[in-house]
């Protein structure tokens, strides 16, 4: 034997063949990204999934791709001229978060929008919520695989939409509110119109139930599944109708009222289970229950002006406020400083989308692949207001 094969022969001697080395890689997880392209996230999201074949380890989600500066902007601007800029967050509701920052710069003026301004703000923004509804349920219908309630929903969506650019001009970024009020008066019919629309919509819910709330693989696909208990959504801060699913009877308009929702009967949606049926059965009831809301404004709306006394000129004393509304995602607050100067020292908003995203990781972990595109359109997230 030649020392050559010798020191080779003992070299294999001594190999533990019973315990071969760990892979650099394990081959029971893969990593892939979903999105920022997939049209299943809503928006330009990218959410890394760990994945043990096509169950979901854990997540994480990567933001910033529609990230616009609007809150620096906010400090170069004065509060009037930023009004405009906080309807391209949640475009989707534009309606709502002009009231949210109206109301909240008006808080630091001490001033309140006279009776009749409430109440069209608060028709409006009723209006605002169930065509966010609409639109949510249009789009997340069409990603577990159902295509038909988007046709109902947009074709219903789109009355809200005529009704709103008769008032002001616009249809998606509805710039209908001012410090202090409303800039425009209702045109010649407008409750006549929303009365309309009232009657002609509560049928339409009923249709979108029929299509979906019994439907078999509507069951399956949403019963049990991005399941969040109410103990995990009080403590990452969930808001809005992702909260009341899981049975928490938490809603801003009745807990902290603002404009004259005080005036209003109305009930609170809650699920038992947290799961993304009982999400989709909150927002149907909410639709219902914004009807009833408006149907109450319209006949109540009283006569008077629709702006209170501001001055054309800004300018709040030095400190500082948070304001908060129940926008149809949730939670929107506006936390404003002032140094006593005609722009906003500091502009923090807090956005409903951003913070109930959050809830994903938790929400999909044991899922399949598949759960996580209806998790993600449960959450009902728009990324204009996620990332701002």
């Amino acid at each position: 034997m030649t020392a050559e094969t010798k020191n080779a022969t003992n070299a294999l001697s001594n190999l533990d063949l019973e315990t071969p080395e760990k892979p650099y890689l394990d081959s029971n997880e893969l990593i892939i990204n979903m999105g920022p392209q997939h049209p299943a996230t809503h928006g330009v999201l990218r959410v890394i999934l760990k994945l043990d074949g096509e169950k979901v380890l854990g997540t994480e989600c990567v933001i910033g791709y529609l990230h616009r500066g609007v809150e620096k902007i906010a400090e170069n601007r004065t509060y009037t001229m930023f009004n405009p800029y906080v309807d391209r967050m949640d475009y989707v509701a534009a309606v709502s978060n002009g009231l949210g920052y109206c109301q909240a710069v008006e808080k630091l003026l001490n001033v309140e929008a006279p009776p009749r301004a409430n109440y069209i703000r608060v028709i409006l923004t009723e209006l605002n919520r169930i065509a966010s509804h609409q639109l949510w349920l249009g789009t997340h219908a069409l990603d577990i695989g159902a295509m038909t309630p988007l046709f109902y929903t947009f074709r219903d969506r789109e009355e809200i939409l005529k009704i709103f650019e008769k008032y002001c001009g616009a249809r998606l970024t509805t710039h209908a509110f001012r410090i202090g009020g409303c800039q425009y008066e209702t045109y010649a019919g407008f409750e006549r119109e929303v009365k309309e629309f009232v009657a002609f919509v509560k049928p339409k819910i009923d249709e979108y139930e029929e299509l979906l709330t019994t439907n078999r693989i509507w069951l399956e696909r949403t019963k049990n599944v991005g399941v969040i208990s109410a103990e995990d959504a009080i403590a990452l801060g969930v808001t809005g109708p992702v909260l009341r699913a899981s049975g928490v009877k938490w809603d801003i308009r009745k807990a902290l009222p603002y404009a004259n929702y005080s005036e209003f009967d109305f009930e609170i949606p809650i699920g038992e289970n947290g799961d993304t049926y009982d999400r989709y059965l909150v927002r149907m009831a909410e639709m219902r229950q914004s009807l009833r809301i408006i149907e109450q404004a319209v006949e109540r709306i009283p006569e008077g002006p629709i702006m209170a006394k501001v001055p054309k000129v800004i300018k709040p004393a030095a400190g500082e406020i948070y304001h908060s509304i129940e926008a149809p995602k949730g939670e929107l607050g506006y936390f404003i400083v002032s140094d006593g100067s005609t722009q906003p020292y500091r502009l923090r908003v807090r956005p409903p989308s951003f913070v109930n995203l959050q809830a994903l990781d938790i929400m999909v972990r044991g899922l399949l692949v598949a759960d996580v595109v209806a998790v993600i359109g449960t959450l009902d997230i728009v990324l204009g207001e996620v990332d701002r």
